[in-house]
């Protein structure tokens, strides 16, 4: 049996917690294998609306086991606000949520330390999340860091407060006083006591070693999904960096973060929009900084579901969707939210970048770093609704024609089209 990935082809947010939840009844278990409470995957289900941060999108069908990988960092303080509002819905994540042992802990520090290197760089910040995941994979680098499983440990609070020391002096470098700090507005030593309390409630959850229920599951036949975080253009070798996040976010990124070893790759299921959207600083060829992008955010809401900050939007880019799609081997597409763009006349897709009078098709090392003009191809617009489209052949033919040209670009079919929020709102091709 082989292991499943989903995981998005841009820069983050293009709606993989949906398609999860969609694609969970074919699985048996769904795996988170990077990043941490930067992430915000959000799912409609019966009209109601969800946003998960740390816990696998497929939590709600509780016949499913849902596994925090190793690769996974987590603030457990976080995770606990993340599994009362669950609660408070009727869902009890207890009964079928694994955390791996090896999964690293977010401190109160890091989210400090996080807060101070972000302002220490003044124009050239990041656009962080300020949730601690930089400092976090910093010190799990280092081999400095606490582990999910060290809670079970009687040398734990030895350890939190030899590394918390180390951050204080970091802290003071900065002429930070940790004491005197506000996180999530209250002062760092009320929300360290909040995170202690919320470490002790992680005790009761099943910590387990991932990596042998993972490789046993797969030898018994199971059916694994492994659910990304992020999007590629935002891993930490691949994307546009420095403007990435702290950890893989491409396939290589399930072997590491789940311990499975590439051969048990299966199907790559690669999410992406229909148009393109980017938090936070960094490099966005085909960002509209116009009505039309104007447009484009506020039919989409395109507002971040961790932080609250409005995206940045554009047309399709072909170039950086062809390179995601190399690096990830991708199998199968899923074009997202489709019915934003139902009211645009037409519609750009940027098939090529120009630079210095030349004409570039690939996203290379340099046209990450230098500016480039975006060359745009024009489709014509559906102009209808998507309201009640159950089938590939009853889209409009606009739609059908936008999807075709994708597909003999990028030499991919489009196996899912999701026309809105909701589970029903999505096409099988």
């Amino acid at each position: 049996m082989k292991i499943d990935v989903l995981l998005g082809l841009q820069w983050g947010d293009e709606g993989k917690g949906k398609i999860v939840d969609f694609l969970t009844p074919g699985y048996d278990i769904i795996a988170r294998f990077q990043g941490g409470p930067n992430a915000g995957h959000t799912l409609k289900i019966n009209g109601d609306k969800h946003i998960l941060h740390t816990i696998p999108s497929g939590i709600f069908h509780p016949e499913k086991q849902n596994l925090i990988g190793n690769g996974v960092i987590l603030d457990p303080q976080i995770l606990m606000k993340e599994i009362m509002k669950l609660r408070e819905k009727g869902i009890e994540p207890s009964l079928n949520l694994l955390i791996s042992k090896r999964s690293h802990l977010i401190l109160p520090t890091h989210r400090l330390l996080d807060a101070a290197y972000e302002q220490a760089m003044g124009k050239g910040k990041i656009g962080s999340t300020l949730k601690g995941i930089g400092p976090c994979y910093t010190d799990k680098t280092a081999r400095l860091g606490l582990r999910s499983g060290d809670i079970l440990s009687h040398t734990f609070n030895a350890k939190y407060t030899a590394l918390k020391e180390r951050h204080l002096k970091i802290l003071a470098s900065y002429t930070i006083d940790a004491e005197k700090q506000l996180l999530d507005g209250i002062p760092f030593q009320e929300y360290e006591q909040h995170w202690f309390e919320a470490v002790q409630q992680l005790v009761s959850f099943k910590l387990v070693d991932s990596e042998l229920i993972i490789n046993l599951s797969l030898r018994e036949g199971k059916r694994i999904l492994a659910e990304g975080a992020q999007g590629s253009m935002l891993d930490v070798d691949f994307g546009s960096y420095p403007y990435v996040t702290s950890s893989n976010t491409i396939t290589g990124g399930v072997c590491s973060g789940l311990g499975v070893p590439p051969s048990s790759i299966g199907k790559v299921y690669g999410v992406f929009k229909a148009y393109c959207t980017r938090v936070g600083s960094g490099p966005f060829p085909t960002e509209l900084e116009d009505s039309t992008g104007e447009e484009l955010r506020n039919k989409g809401a395109e507002f971040g579901s961790t932080t609250g900050r409005p995206r940045r939007c554009g047309w399709l880019d072909l170039v950086a969707l062809k390179y995601s799609i190399m690096l990830n081997g991708v199998t199968d597409l899923v074009m997202m939210k489709a019915d934003v763009m139902n009211e645009f006349k037409r519609i750009g897709i940027c098939t090529a970048y120009e630079s210095e009078g030349s004409v570039i098709h690939d996203l290379t090392y340099e046209t990450l770093y230098n500016p480039v003009v975006p060359v745009y191809e024009q489709q014509e617009g559906w102009q209808c609704g998507l309201e009640g489209l159950d089938k590939p052949d009853s889209m409009p033919q606009n739609l059908n024609s936008y999807i075709r040209f994708i597909e003999q670009k990028v030499q991919l079919p489009i196996k899912i089209i999701s026309t809105g929020p909701g589970r029903e709102q999505t096409i099988l091709r």
